[in-house]
């Protein structure tokens, strides 16, 4: 095992590897700049090795001590927007029309639209687009009360969650759906086939005004605007990673693991309702997160050395049951 390296790292290094020479072998026009993007993976292989080298020889203090623990999560966004900008190499468009002809065909209808239809009410609303927002909120909370709790319990959390990010994020560039949002804008440039967009049209499916009215639909508007990855939507890392949270809050007895469990569960029921995702995305985010999170849980197990406490001598690796 490469000395300082622990899951984590090597979990990291190799998605940061792997991705770089996808992008070196099978780039396209879809990837523009993809030598600055290749050398950018580089950079950051070398920078990741020499901060943990730096940090496992007791060098640069307090920023190398918060680098070294939280590095991964500074890193979640960046992929994830990578994942969008590489989601034309292998497939050209996008495989949306696949998924809603699958669903119109188990469920008869479109359920990401028919959902809000059937509830329009802002309290309802509200409810679902501010468990859609807590996403957010639970992953820096959880990550921070365990941080604060129990090092190396925050370093199981970070491990197995970012686990579940990469392949997520791994899995869009080879499998791109934008999500029911499709149906009513282009997005990324892509545009439903007419056959597929009359499921569905947007003039029988408006966003009632009442919804549109709400805080939360009006700050998760906002963030999808700025932040949203074109293709990211199979299988729904909302999902996947929300329900990886409860279980480490459950996993290390947190208090709120009973009000997380029902927010989780909103959560899985807002990704419809809200019009982010497909039903089937929530089967495949449910179906990762019950592969991923026991397979992390091993790797974890296997590649990790237990890591001093800060005031000296080694921290408890999980709380007593």
């Amino acid at each position: 095992m490469t000395r300082h390296y622990q899951f984590i790292d090597y979990a990291t290094q190799g998605y940061t590897l792997l991705v770089g020479l996808l992008v070196l072998v099978f780039h396209n026009a879809s990837v523009p700049g993809w030598g600055w993007l290749v050398g950018a993976h580089a950079l950051l292989l070398l920078l990741v090795h020499l901060m943990l080298r730096a940090n496992g020889s007791g060098r640069g203090g307090g920023v190398l001590d918060f680098l070294r623990h939280f590095y991964p999560v500074l890193l979640y966004a960046v992929f994830y927007r990578e994942s969008g900008m590489l989601s034309q190499m292998f497939v050209t468009g996008h495989l949306d029309p696949v998924v809603i002809r699958l669903e119109e065909r188990l469920f008869g209808f479109q359920p990401s639209m028919q959902f809000m239809d059937s509830l329009p009410w802002i309290w309802v609303s509200e409810v679902l687009y501010g468990s859609y927002f807590s996403y957010y909120v639970m992953i820096a909370g959880v990550g921070l009360a365990l941080f604060f709790r129990n090092r190396e319990a925050f370093f199981h959390y970070v491990s197995v969650l970012s686990f579940v990010f990469y392949v997520c994020y791994l899995i869009y560039i080879f499998l791109p759906v934008i999500g029911p949002r499709v149906f009513s804008r282009s997005l990324g440039g892509y545009t439903l086939p007419p056959d597929v967009q009359a499921f569905a049209p947007l003039e029988a499916f408006p966003y009632p005004a009442s919804i549109t009215r709400g805080p939360f639909f009006r700050i998760m508007a906002l963030i999808y605007d700025l932040f949203e990855a074109p293709g990211a939507a199979l299988p729904s890392s909302h999902v996947a990673a929300s329900i990886c949270t409860v279980w480490f809050s459950f996993r290390y007895r947190l208090g709120i693991r009973y009000v997380h469990l029902v927010v989780v569960v909103l959560l899985c029921l807002s990704t419809v309702y809200c019009r982010y995702h497909y039903v089937i995305d929530v089967i495949a985010g449910l179906l990762t997160v019950a592969v991923l999170v026991p397979l992390g849980n091993w790797l974890f197990e296997r590649y990790h050395e237990p890591q001093p406490a800060p005031g000296g001598g080694a921290a408890a690796a999980e709380e007593a049951p």
